[in-house]
C-alpha cells in the first residue's frame, strides 16, 4: 500500500488513444468510440447509433483532466485547484483522488507516469 506522500507524488497523463475536444470555455468533451459488434450490426440495419459517445465533463473535472499532462503531480493539481476554486471544491484531495482513480482504473483515459 502506498503512503499519502507517494500518492501525492504520482504523475498521470492522458492516454494517446483518448479522443477529446476542449471548447472555448475550457470544458472537455470526451469522444468514446462505440464499435461493439451489436452496434455495427444495428448501424447496417439503418438504426441511428452514433459512432462516438460524447461525455462532457464539468468545470472542475475539465480543469483536472487538462492538468494531467505528465508533468504535474497529484499534489500540484490539487494546489492549482485550491487556488482557482477555493472552498468550493473542499474536501479537495478526497474528491480529486476519487476522480483520478475513476478515470484511471474504470475508464482508462489516463496512464501513470513513473
Amino acid at each position: 500500500m502506498k503512503t499519502n506522500e507517494d500518492i501525492l507524488n504520482l504523475k498521470f497523463k492522458i492516454c494517446d488513444n483518448v479522443n477529446y475536444t476542449i471548447d472555448k470555455n475550457g470544458v472537455v468533451t470526451l469522444l468514446e468510440k462505440q464499435d461493439h459488434k451489436i452496434q455495427k450490426i444495428l448501424r447496417k440495419l439503418k438504426f441511428n447509433i452514433p459512432m462516438y459517445k460524447e461525455i462532457e465533463l464539468d468545470e472542475y473535472c475539465s480543469t483536472v483532466f487538462i492538468m494531467l499532462n505528465g508533468k504535474n503531480t497529484v499534489e500540484e493539481v490539487g494546489k492549482n485547484l485550491d487556488l482557482k476554486y477555493g472552498n468550493k471544491i473542499h474536501p479537495l484531495y478526497e474528491r480529486l483522488l476519487l476522480f483520478i482513480n475513476h478515470i484511471y482504473t474504470d475508464c482508462n483515459y489516463i496512464e501513470m507516469i513513473n
